[in-house]
């Protein structure tokens, strides 16, 4: 079969995509303390290995294949190893779908910095993504009960979700919540405990987020003219959430921050994810400040109710996701003329689609999730020692540093002093970064 333009272009938009792990990974690891950088890189990274393994033997198969249990999951064995799609393009998709999963669960990571053993990250992430993401994303894009056939889309009506605002961010970002609770608060963790130890990382990380979320939303495009639509889209809406995100540090705290601009543009990029086919370039815009504000007063609500998200998984992603999947049954454009949002005249049935969507994901993973992490946490245990997280869990989990500032004193002996400034930290002084 000849190779068509849309072969090409899902292909580049997978390369696209699978970027944005190793661009989660410098997000992720310049937002993180120093001496846990390097783990919090691995994170992400191994979670390409995995994934991809998971992906090809049975995942694919549960997010696309024939449907089982009432619509909450395709059959695992129906394509298992994928070899009865050899010679086909769908193999295409696979890859394309293989990014998907990898990013989210990549990144749930963020919320756990500091404190979670490697080895029961690399058991999580392949039990989450067959327990959790794979049937999701059936459900949602693959026929299941959210769908047209299934029987939430058929009472409520069938949600929009173009790129994954249900599937990827409000999924990640729940499981992030429930595994914070799970796990626990750092040791001394209170506000102004953590500072991002290298901002031009994190100011890198959020650009090539960016970069490769043009394949992530775009990927998908079923024409030209929605592929420009898209694209647009993706560029207002983080570019409006940077500004007011900027804006709201500045009236509340005095100055904007770079890191503040970083996390702004991602908040944007996630409320834009499921809507990207579905508003008006004015639309993304509205929605891009939405986010903005939303996501910058939501990070310190970890403050009010205690839960330790390191690097804001929750605000950025549960909350932007939130806002982007529920706002479509506001600001969606109508579809041949008929339809759309309530602003546009389309009554409250699509918002009503939404929002049921909405609390199917919330159960779903809520559930799913604790099941997994309580699971983990009674056998192999999710957390490293005290010792090991006042050390840093790049030492205790790697044998490895992120920086060596001498030549002839040993590694450890820097992390020993780290582990006085944490001390200190805990009686009132200076933290550790």
């Amino acid at each position: 079969m000849e190779l068509t333009a849309g072969d090409v272009w899902v292909m580049v938009s997978a390369a696209l995509v699978l970027l944005m792990t190793p661009g989660l990974a410098f997000f992720y690891g310049g937002m993180a303390r120093a001496k846990a950088a390097l783990n919090m890189m691995m994170m992400s990274f191994v979670s390409i290995g995995l994934v991809g393994v998971v992906w090809v033997l049975w995942a694919y198969s549960m997010s696309g294949g024939e449907g089982i249990l009432g619509g909450l999951s395709g059959d695992p064995t129906a394509f298992f190893g994928l070899s009865n799609l050899v010679g086909t393009t769908d193999l295409i998709g696979v890859g394309f779908g293989a990014t998907f999963a990898i990013i989210t669960v990549a990144l749930i990571s963020g919320a756990v910095a500091d404190r979670t053993k490697f080895s029961a990250w690399m058991v999580f992430v392949p039990i989450w993504v067959t327990l959790v993401y794979a049937p999701l994303a059936y459900m949602v894009w693959g026929g299941g009960l959210l769908g047209e056939e299934g029987w939430v889309g058929r009472t409520f009506g069938v949600a929009m979700d173009f790129a994954g605002g249900t599937v990827v961010h409000i999924n990640a970002g729940l499981a992030a919540l429930v595994l914070v609770y799970v796990i626990g608060r750092r040791n001394g963790w209170a506000p102004g405990f953590h500072k991002p130890h290298n901002v031009p990382f994190v100011m890198l990380g959020a650009a090539l987020l960016w970069f490769g979320w043009f394949g992530f939303n775009g990927g998908a495009a079923g024409s030209s003219e929605e592929l420009g639509l898209i694209w647009v889209n993706t560029l207002v809406a983080p570019a409006a959430a940077m500004i007011a995100w900027n804006v709201t540090e500045a009236v509340r705290d005095g100055k904007p921050t770079a890191v503040g601009a970083a996390s702004g543009v991602v908040a944007g990029l996630v409320a834009i994810t499921p809507a990207c086919a579905n508003l008006s370039p004015v639309g993304s815009l509205v929605l891009g400040i939405v986010a903005g504000v939303g996501s910058c007063l939501a990070i310190g609500l970890k403050y009010r109710f205690g839960y330790d998200d390191a690097l804001d998984v929750v605000g950025v992603h549960l909350v932007a996701g939130l806002i982007g999947t529920v706002a479509l049954g506001f600001l969606a454009l109508p579809v041949d003329g008929a339809g759309g949002g309530l602003f546009y005249g389309g009554g409250a049935d699509q918002l009503v689609a939404q929002v049921a969507a909405t609390v199917v994901t919330l159960v779903f993973t809520g559930v799913l999730t604790l099941v997994i992490a309580l699971a983990i946490s009674k056998t192999i245990g999710f957390r490293v020692s005290a010792e090991d997280e006042a050390r840093g869990v790049d030492l205790s989990e790697h044998r490895e540093v992120a920086y060596v500032f001498t030549d002839d004193a040993p590694v450890e002996q820097d992390y020993l002093a780290g582990v006085a400034r944490d001390v200190g930290a805990e009686e009132g002084k200076p933290v550790s970064v």
